[in-house]
């Protein structure tokens, strides 16, 4: 899968809105017409409006007012729609997750009687915003898209089942949160408990054995002087934990861990079985407070050292 993405820093939108929203009658002068298609462009946002948090807040509201979405060719032209789809996106990390997720909810929700365009969109937000190979994916966007599909009339019980089944998993373990419990067996066999480690923070690392990624986690760990400071001084953990079957591959790999960290594996295989934890990106990141209320969920490293800092 190849995915577009051109990510438009905030302000670059804020400074050049003015200068494509007014290019606009140019570009369509100098473009082709194909179908009913016209190029897109940036509501002009009112000149009254001049905090960062003011003019985020517009485009992010009237960001399609430009495009007839109820004209189904634009699904052809995914040089257009899912161009201004992920820089949507990423302007959506510019305001508040509440406003994000209202803003969401509010494009699917204007847009459900047209069903070739409301699967567009829906599909446009699998592919980035829950696609592990994305790098826009977001849960905290995807929530709200997962909690409209699933009470939307637009789609038959049938259609329903997929999304219902994300959503109940998207929500286990949120930020904010308790995480869910669960045991695991050491290379000594011996025995603990995710709520038995007596820590400050907890940070668990969810991966396999060999994997390319995972060894990037855990070396952008190791060389952490912010996460190794904590590690030394004790009110940091970090649980390596290992979810699937093949112990013998697994114990291949312990000297890539860190003596100081715990590293275990599912004697049970209880983890994957339950769906206890969304498994579809390994390694997974979970950082956890004192009593095991999740800080951070699915974060790269990098965004757990920023956290502790």
């Amino acid at each position: 899968m190849i995915i577009l993405f051109k990510c438009l820093s905030l302000a670059l939108v804020f400074c050049l809105f003015a200068c494509k929203s007014g290019n606009a009658s140019s570009q369509a002068n100098n473009t082709t017409p194909q179908d009913t298609v016209q190029p897109f462009t940036l509501p002009i946002i009112p000149p009254m409006l001049t905090t960062p948090e003011q003019r985020a807040h517009f485009l992010v509201k009237h960001y399609w007012d430009a495009i007839n979405l109820t004209d189904t060719n634009y699904i052809h032209h995914p040089e257009i729609t899912e161009q201004a789809w992920t820089d949507y996106c990423d302007l959506l990390n510019h305001v508040p997750l509440e406003t994000a997720q209202a803003a969401l909810k509010s494009l699917l929700l204007k847009n459900e009687t047209n069903k070739k365009m409301y699967h567009y969109l829906t599909e446009l937000a699998d592919k980035y915003l829950y696609d592990p190979n994305s790098p826009m994916r977001n849960e905290e966007f995807y929530i709200p898209v997962l909690q409209t599909m699933t009470a939307s009339p637009a789609l038959n019980k049938t259609e329903k089942i997929r999304p219902q089944e994300r959503l109940k998993l998207a929500l286990r373990n949120r930020k904010g949160t308790k995480a869910l419990d669960f045991n695991y067996t050491l290379a000594s066999g011996a025995e603990g408990s995710l709520y038995g480690i007596q820590a400050d923070y907890t940070l668990l690392l969810i991966n396999n054995p060999g994997c390319h990624a995972c060894a990037e986690a855990i070396a952008s760990i190791q060389h952490s002087a912010v996460l190794g400071q904590l590690i030394a001084s004790k009110r940091l953990k970090v649980l390596a934990f290992y979810p699937d079957k093949e112990l013998d591959e697994w114990k291949k790999h312990l000297s890539e861990f860190p003596n100081e960290w715990i590293n275990g594996y599912d004697k049970e295989f209880k983890v994957s079985a339950d769906n206890r934890y969304d498994l579809r990106a390994i390694p997974t990141l979970y950082l956890l407070d004192k009593k095991k209320t999740v800080l951070l969920k699915d974060a790269p490293a990098e965004a757990i050292e920023e956290y502790l800092k």
